[in-house]
């Protein structure tokens, strides 16, 4: 058979081969899309991440990438195996219909997904928590369609990107991973309120996942005390309540890292007369004058 001299020859002869063998044609177009487009994201991979920065920007580009070679692959298999252009536009045309009616849900998720890259909200890494469950945990990944959460459970949550624009998230990595804490300690009015905001200022900056000092932390306009600062807070039925105000270094082990400065003001306070930790009691005082006399009696158990 001689080779074809000219294009339209070329493309007949092309098609004629398609016709004969198109369902053989039709599957390697599919898996030939499919393997280079995980061939051009290996290939591209480095460059689309120099150029965006993000991961999940990154991963999207890489995803349409793959989807867009392995959509080429799929026309061109629907072209040998004998459909016409006005087949192709009537089946887009009904597979629209059905999109509109029973995909609705996941087209209004990719395009949440659109807003949550372009938003950046949160970022593949970041630690979040979502304020009407209580839940934290990392974001592992951001696609068009939804979120992925790993918690701090060891469980996965995977939540449409609608959801996750209507939910108030904290996001504790966005800028910056310090985190103010803040504890309560209660002491006795008999305690020396000097000496126990000193001790507790000094045991929390003796913990190592608690910022000691330092430069003032800006937060916007305002700044804040780098090292631990306690202050007298509430004048309460059964003692004075001193608020203690530290930076944690970084807000994964949030629960420890209290567990900790918690364990160090108690090893410190142990080691002090003047201060001591106040407890739910009331003291009654009789007055002779006004109050009266007030009749007790002691009876022995037998």
């Amino acid at each position: 058979m001689p080779w074809p001299s000219t294009l339209p020859e070329f493309v007949a002869r092309v098609g004629a081969l398609m016709h004969d063998f198109g369902p053989v044609v039709a599957v390697l177009a599919v898996v030939a899309g499919w393997y280079l487009g995980r061939v051009l994201t290996g290939v591209l991979g480095r460059r689309v991440a120099r150029r965006f920065m993000r991961p999940s920007v990154t991963r999207t580009v890489l995803r349409l990438i793959r989807t867009g070679v392995l959509g080429v692959g799929v026309l061109v298999a629907i072209w040998s195996l004998g459909l016409g252009l006005g087949n192709l536009v009537v089946s887009v045309t009904v597979f629209s219909a059905v999109l509109g009616l029973v995909l609705a849900p996941i087209v209004g998720s990719v395009v949440n997904g659109v807003f949550v890259l372009a938003d950046q909200p949160y970022e593949i890494g970041d630690m979040i928590e979502f304020t009407d469950t209580g839940q934290r945990g990392f974001v592992e990944d951001i696609t068009l369609r939804y979120t992925k959460v790993f918690t701090l459970d060891n469980t996965f949550l995977v939540m449409p990107n609608g959801e996750m624009r209507e939910m108030n998230i904290v996001n504790y990595s966005a800028e910056d991973e310090r985190t103010r804490c803040s504890l309560t300690v209660q002491v006795t009015y008999e305690s020396d309120l000097a000496t126990a905001r000193s001790a507790i200022e000094r045991a929390a900056a003796t913990c190592e996942e608690v910022i000691e000092g330092g430069p003032d932390i800006r937060i916007g306009s305002a700044r804040y005390p780098a090292k631990p600062r306690c202050y007298i807070d509430e004048y309460a039925d059964s003692g004075v309540n001193l608020t203690l105000r530290y930076w944690a270094k970084q807000p994964y082990r949030l629960a420890a890292v209290r567990s900790t400065v918690q364990t160090r003001i108690w090893d410190e306070m142990q080691a002090r007369e003047d201060v001591t930790f106040a407890y739910p009691h009331i003291q009654h005082v009789f007055d002779e004058e006004e109050s009266g006399e007030a009749r007790v009696a002691l009876r022995r158990e037998q």
